[in-house]
């Protein structure tokens, strides 16, 4: 099992135990337009109390690591947690809700998207709309300044602007929240949005 399989499998064990999760950065964007040859999966929950037995049951001893009081505990305290694959060495971190209590607009409208594992099989997944997407990508920038944020974003509004899908974008609401995190944060989005739509008029014109 690749890494990636190993992702998927969480989400699936999610979708069974019928969790709360959403799908958030890159791994979501990859619905809307990006590609990337490696990604970060960034999932999202808001567990119930039933979910962390439930959820570990599904990673048993002695290949992985999922302990329930361990989940428990990270969520009360608002810290990230992470299931572990003992045999490959790898794990997947979780972000509980009461880590990200910004993100509870974004997880309330959260839309269902066709993702596709390393086999070319698809399967249905919560993920966070393309506009959240973006916004989230923003404040990542203001954090690290890294560039690759900037180029999402931009591979995003191409696919979306161009009328590659069928999910709305609200530019209006990533304006405003690109002004509250900061004067640099709000000229970087004006600058791939201006990029954007001058390389889609060039392409029509074609």
């Amino acid at each position: 099992m690749s890494e990636m399989a190993f992702y998927f499998r969480i989400v699936q064990a999610l979708e069974e135990i019928e969790a709360p999760y959403m799908i958030v950065g890159a791994f979501a964007a990859t619905t809307f337009g990006l590609y990337r040859a490696t990604y970060d999966v960034d999932i999202l929950v808001d567990l119930r109390d039933e979910d962390f037995e439930a959820l570990s049951e599904k990673f048993p001893l002695p290949r992985y690591y999922a302990d329930p009081e361990m989940m428990r505990n990270a969520t009360r305290r608002g810290m990230m947690f992470n299931i572990i694959d003992t045999s490959m060495g790898v794990k997947a971190d979780l972000v509980p809700m009461t880590r990200e209590p910004g993100y509870r607009k974004a997880f309330e409208r959260r839309i269902r998207r066709t993702f596709e594992d390393d086999e070319g099989n698809s399967f249905q997944a919560w993920c966070a709309q393309p506009t959240d997407i973006i916004i989230g990508k923003l404040k990542a920038w203001a954090e690290g300044r890294s560039n690759k944020h900037p180029e999402d974003i931009h591979a995003m509004l191409y696919f979306i602007l161009s009328g590659l899908t069928d999910e709305p974008i609200d530019l209006t609401e990533i304006e405003i929240e690109a002004a509250r995190i900061g004067v640099e944060t709000l000229q970087l989005w004006r600058d791939t949005l201006a990029r954007t739509e001058r390389e889609i008029q060039e392409s029509n014109e074609k």
